[in-house]
């Protein structure tokens, strides 16, 4: 047994969450792709059948009162809302990531008023993002600036409206400074919005400690609400009342039943509405988020830097130098709970199939060796940390085999 491979054990007796794994459907595979789909948690199919079975098959339509179907929206939101530091009454769920991205940015130039014709776009952002400005942008006549999270601050001025950032960079797993860059963005009269993707339930946020005035956020990933399920809102409460969303659907009116041809928003975070809500996969989210129940974000935040250091040193030991660099920060305060390695040009003659990518080829034979991650192309593996159901010898075990397939 090798030193680290008794250090892992050792970390693993210690390991305060690490009777959290019961609490998911696993195999021997070390899953670390939880930043791209989260793995099942054990209550979610019991709970998903009753929902079909009895809620729908023999209460339907009455469900929607006796079941809380009409409220699910802003009650799971509020379930959310500790994991992403936000007081209750500030997030509803609903739609997808993108299709909140659109609402949170044009609600956000409604917001700004007169004279603010200019949206700054993190410019390394995933590019649905990008896309959503570009449309955003057009429909509101403003003018899109992609620039760097580093650059946002020197971009400001009195004419941006918004910006729109990602908290942990999707590709490198770099954490951008919520704090500071929403400040320089209120000292310059603008509004911050910013997407949570890759940070919430995996590190603290704290929406309303900085001041965070809009974000949205998807929950298939670190939050393991499943394939699809479904995305939300966070409106600062300050702002509720002037929240002017694009999409006004009936879901959103302060009478949704009185069927009035004229629209009135509904108060409070309600406004972020718009459709009938996806129930199913809605209610799946919902039985995912008991894993959280007693857990802090605190505790989940340090495991994941142990767990990603402990994977750096392993890497380091194991893998032979030169074959792969890490473009994920070390710093704590700049690393999400992802580590992003590049591929060595080296690698080509083994492992380009093709044309394929290199990195894509890489991957492809961890996981028929039981370690799964992903990749992103031309270069880069990506390995998530999910310290609810990751344990430190999965850490090892998955260095180890990175090692002796890139030997």
């Amino acid at each position: 047994m090798s030193e680290l491979t008794e250090r892992a054990q050792k970390l693993d007796a210690v390991d305060e969450l690490a009777g959290r794994r019961a609490d998911f459907v696993l195999d021997d595979v070390v899953y670390l792709d939880g930043n791209s789909l989260g793995a099942l948690p054990a209550v979610v199919p019991g709970r998903v059948e009753d929902v079909v079975r009895r809620q729908w098959g023999e209460l339907r339509i009455r469900s929607w009162e006796e079941s809380g179907w009409w409220t699910a929206p802003e009650r799971i939101g509020d379930r959310i809302a500790p994991l992403v530091g936000a007081a209750p009454g500030q997030i509803v769920v609903g739609d997808s990531t993108s299709v909140n991205v659109f609402k949170a940015l044009v609600g956000a130039v409604r917001m700004a008023g007169a004279g603010r014709d200019e949206l700054l776009v993190d410019a390394t952002t995933f590019p649905t993002d990008g896309y959503i400005a570009e449309s955003a942008a057009r429909m509101t006549g403003c003018t899109l600036r992609p620039v760097t999270p580093a650059d946002v601050p020197g971009a400001l001025g009195e004419r941006t409206a918004a910006v729109l950032l990602n908290h942990v960079d999707y590709r490198t797993g770099r954490l951008h400074d919520l704090p500071a860059l929403t400040a320089a963005a209120h000292e310059a009269g603008a509004v911050a919005v910013w997407d949570l993707c890759h940070s919430a339930g995996a590190l603290p946020v704290g929406l309303d400690e900085h001041g965070v005035d809009l974000a949205v956020g998807c929950t298939y990933k670190y939050l393991n609400g499943g394939p699809g399920s479904p995305a939300y809102l966070y409106v600062r409460r300050e702002l509720q009342d002037r929240f002017d969303s694009p999409l006004p659907g009936w879901n959103s009116h302060a009478e949704p039943f009185g069927m009035r041809t004229g629209y009135e928003p509904a108060s409070g975070a309600l406004r972020g509405r718009v459709g009938t809500p996806d129930i199913l996969s809605m209610l799946a989210l919902e039985a995912a988020l008991e894993v959280w129940d007693g857990v802090s974000v605190e505790a989940v935040r340090a495991k994941s830097l142990a767990l990603t250091d402990f994977f750096l040193e392993c890497v380091a030991a194991y893998v032979p130098a030169g074959r792969v660099e890490c473009v994920t920060p070390v710093a704590h305060e700049q690393r999400g709970s992802q580590i992003a390695l590049r591929c060595s040009p080296e690698l080509s003659t083994s492992f380009e199939q093709g044309g394929a990518p290199i990195a894509g080829d890489v991957m492809k034979r961890l996981i028929e060796q039981g370690v799964v991650g992903d990749f992103r192309a031309p270069d880069v593996l990506r390995f998530g940390f999910t310290p609810l159901y990751v344990g430190f010898a999965d850490v090892e075990r998955a260095a180890r085999v990175l090692a002796q397939t890139l030997a």
